[in-house]
């Protein structure tokens, strides 16, 4: 199976441009509220009708402005995980998996029976024996998402778009119900389009990841590269680098100048044109005893002690009183210096991260 979306949408004061493609595999689109995520989802599922583009899944078109194609929901062959879920409140589990049943499916569709008999099929798979005559105001909030995947499932989709699937559950629920989904879904054969704004979830149940601002998609990366080799501005912030600035390019091809910092840094690459920005990663700074590399004098203006870690915020002293402070984060074993004594933090050229806007 393979997807591939390529639309553009435009609301005047907001512009959707995804473009992307994904295969037999989960693919995050990670970015906060308001972004395009599920706008672009809808129009995968055609609930939505871009402006321009074209969307194919598995070598079926399903929209395709210059042609005229815009096949209906029903024939689109993706299932949909709402939010809240979308459950039909006056039917039962059991019929509102019914209703999902692919009518084109052997025997499925004939009849009542036929199609209670499919139905129960899911039931016995999602592990919802018990729950068949259940209205969904009796269910859990895991229960209900299992319904709901298996209504999903029964109509045998190519795809599956996941829009914040936990995004309604207790935070306590969330991770027994993500244990849960990732089971349900781990022999699904097709594509995964998992909405999220959550960098951790993406983490733990994606293989890829995109990260979208502002209706902008960036291109596919693995989620090893995202954590530790973003390559734009959005992508850094996202993945949680907590020191980003300005920078110029320096007097040498693998030099940055950031004067926010007041500091060059050499790097592992050349330094293209089109790097506008800096970023290492907090527990990428080390002490100069731990190691060579560029070295960073500052003052330590806070230490902040959380339950499992402990980041100090340090002035650089060649920034300027108003530079914004580098955070690092202490690592086990190391003496942990008072605010106000000064520190000289290095980090390896290879952990400089040049970001493009």
């Amino acid at each position: 199976m393979s997807l591939s979306v390529s639309v553009k949408k435009d609301y005047g004061n907001f512009r959707l441009n995804a473009r992307f493609e994904a295969g037999n595999e989960a693919l995050a689109l990670l970015g906060a509220s308001g972004c395009g995520k599920s706008l672009t989802l809808r129009c995968v599922a055609g609930i939505e009708r871009p402006d321009e583009g074209r969307i194919v899944l598995d070598g079926r078109v399903l929209f395709d402005s210059r042609s005229g194609v815009d096949l209906p929901p029903r024939q689109r062959r993706v299932g949909y995980l709402f939010q809240q879920y979308a459950l039909f409140p006056n039917m039962t589990a059991l019929q509102n998996i019914a209703v999902g049943v692919r009518v084109s499916r052997e025997g499925a569709g004939g009849t009542r029976k036929k199609r209670r008999d499919a139905a129960m099929e899911y039931i016995e798979r999602l592990h919802l024996k018990g729950l068949e005559r259940k209205y969904p105001s009796q269910l859990s909030g895991g229960q209900q998402q299992r319904v709901a995947l298996a209504r999903i499932l029964a109509s045998e989709p190519e795809a599956i778009l996941l829009d914040e699937p936990f995004s309604a559950l207790d935070s306590y629920l969330k991770w027994q119900l993500e244990l849960e989904l990732a089971d349900t879904l781990s022999l699904f054969p097709g594509t995964l389009l998992w909405v999220s704004h959550d960098r951790s979830e993406v983490v733990r149940n994606c293989s890829r990841v995109c990260v979208m601002e502002t209706g902008e998609v960036d291109p596919p990366v693995s989620v090893s590269d995202f954590l530790g080799a973003p390559r734009t501005l959005r992508a850094a912030r996202l993945c949680g680098c907590r020191n980003l600035a300005s920078a110029e390019r320096g007097d040498r091809p693998r030099e940055v100048f950031v004067p926010d910092w007041g500091v060059r840094l050499a790097c592992a690459e050349p330094v293209g044109e089109e790097a506008a920005f800096a970023g290492i990663h907090a527990h990428r700074l080390r002490p100069t005893a731990e190691g060579d590399g560029n070295r960073i004098p500052c003052l330590v203006a806070r230490v902040l002690e959380d339950l499992d870690r402990t980041t100090l915020l340090l002035q650089p002293e060649e920034g300027g009183p108003d530079a914004a402070p580098l955070r690092m984060e202490a690592g086990a074993g190391i003496p942990l210096p008072r605010a106000g004594e000064r520190i000289t933090v290095s980090v390896a050229p290879e952990d400089v991260l040049l970001l493009r806007r």
